[in-house]
């Protein structure tokens, strides 16, 4: 499996101000301190993986038991029916309180990530990279679970690279008037980016 795509896709993720760096912004310009800043990225990095990962292990699981035609048509339905929602329900982060622990940033994360959809984005990859169904049913499985393991090492990596670089290029040189109008709504570019993650998992071998 390519490292490029779900690299990409990881940093396309850390980049969108709504998987959390506008938080730990915030955070940092409270406490007047880019320590701040820096001690809220991992948790937030770790809730999104952990969204990505449940996505992740649900593919590769039925990457062994479902007929890949099938589970691209049902990966495609599933990512098109999301970008959807998404776009319907029109979800924005909710700034529940500035005095946040490690758990309470991972927790956050971790809803934001899931009702976004961020882990979906991966499985025209997962799907792609799963390998055929003329391998035995455990080569399958391991194969399945290593290249799932390898894109979320990548796109996890990729993604808070991308979200420290932001969030300190925020703090330090922005400040805090970008922060009071910085949060731009990309509600269709990322329900675009479902769609098109969609159509490629659907028509493209």
């Amino acid at each position: 499996m390519s490292w490029i795509v779900p690299a990409a896709l990881g940093a396309y993720h850390g980049l969108n101000p709504g998987m959390g760096w506008l938080f730990a912004v915030a955070l940092g310009l409270q406490e007047r301190r880019a320590y701040a800043v820096l001690r809220a990225l991992p948790p937030i990095a770790l809730g999104h993986a952990a969204s990505v990962a449940i996505v992740v292990a649900a593919a590769a699981g039925a990457s062994v038991i479902v007929p890949p035609a099938a589970l691209r048509a049902a990966g495609a339905i599933l990512l098109l029916g999301f970008a959807a929602l998404l776009l319907a329900r029109r979800i924005h982060p909710r700034w529940v309180g500035m005095r946040l622990g490690a758990r309470d940033l991972a927790v956050w994360s971790f809803v934001m990530s899931s009702a976004h959809g961020a882990g979906l984005m991966l499985l025209p990859i997962l799907v792609h990279g799963a390998g055929g169904e003329s391998q035995p049913a455990h080569t399958h499985a391991h194969t399945a679970a290593t290249d799932g393991a390898f894109a979320l090492a990548v796109h996890t990596s990729a993604m808070f690279g991308a979200m420290t670089a932001a969030a300190l290029l925020a703090f330090h040189v922005l400040g805090i008037g970008f922060l009071r109008r910085a949060w731009v709504n990309t509600d269709l570019l990322w329900a675009g980016a479902l769609v098109v993650s969609g159509v490629v998992l659907l028509f493209v071998r």
